[in-house]
């Protein structure tokens, strides 16, 4: 936690359990961290990366169902939810699908406060900023450090080659983005404005590369 400045915190569809989510709401409070809900399909066997068809209804309540559980616990410990960052398959399914990414933004602008919505920062982000606008939400665009990008600014999907990176890699790119000079894991330069830097906690080393990107951002800023 003393490492990060916000937590995506999952919310029981694709892990977590309430004692989990209580223990990482006090970790997060305790270090002043931002607390996100990490909401996913119900694919608790598969970690929420499979993909799943679900009615747009369905999935409003199942967003709603998840941010309302870490919510209340939050509030119940004196602290509270402020952004929603999708995941896994469901994060990837909205950028390819109008509709799926309409139903998240509503099952969001609904609440009944304002939360934020984390989306991956990409070269084509205009129309998620119209939609966002039409919804009245407030986006936050994000990138990866230890995942390879495609030629479109997508993720290299898992099981592929160059789709994590090891600690050289997931730092060196840090840099880069930090200094607006992403490149494609074939070597594509990628325009892209984030708001956030990601990595992923089940990554292998993730302590570590944590560890090594605050060292390598904090030098090349002082």
């Amino acid at each position: 936690m003393p490492l990060i400045d916000s937590a995506n915190i999952a919310c029981g569809f694709h892990g977590g359990d309430p004692s989990v989510m209580r223990q990482t709401l006090l970790l997060a409070k305790q270090h002043r961290v931002e607390i996100g809900a990490h909401v996913a399909y119900p694919d608790l066997q598969g970690f929420g990366r499979r993909s799943m068809a679900m009615g747009s209804q369905e999935l409003i309540d199942a967003i709603q169902y998840q941010i309302s559980a870490l919510d209340g616990m939050a509030r119940s410990h004196g602290t509270r939810v402020s952004y929603v960052k999708p995941h896994g398959a469901l994060y990837n399914d909205m950028l390819k699908d109008e509709a799926l990414l309409k139903s998240v933004m509503s099952a969001v602008a609904s609440w009944y406060r304002s939360l934020d919505l984390v989306l991956l920062a990409t070269p084509r982000d205009k129309k998620a900023v119209e939609l966002g606008f039409e919804y009245g939400l407030s986006l936050r665009f994000e990138a990866f450090a230890d995942r390879g990008y495609t030629r479109a600014g997508h993720l290299v999907p898992r099981g592929k080659p160059d789709a994590l990176l090891d600690l050289d890699a997931a730092v060196a790119q840090a840099g880069d983005i930090a200094s607006g000079k992403l490149r494609s894991v074939k070597g594509h330069k990628l325009n892209i404005v984030p708001d956030t830097l990601c990595v992923h906690g089940d990554t292998p080393a993730a302590l570590e590369i944590l560890k090594a990107i605050r060292t390598s951002l904090q030098a090349t800023s002082d």
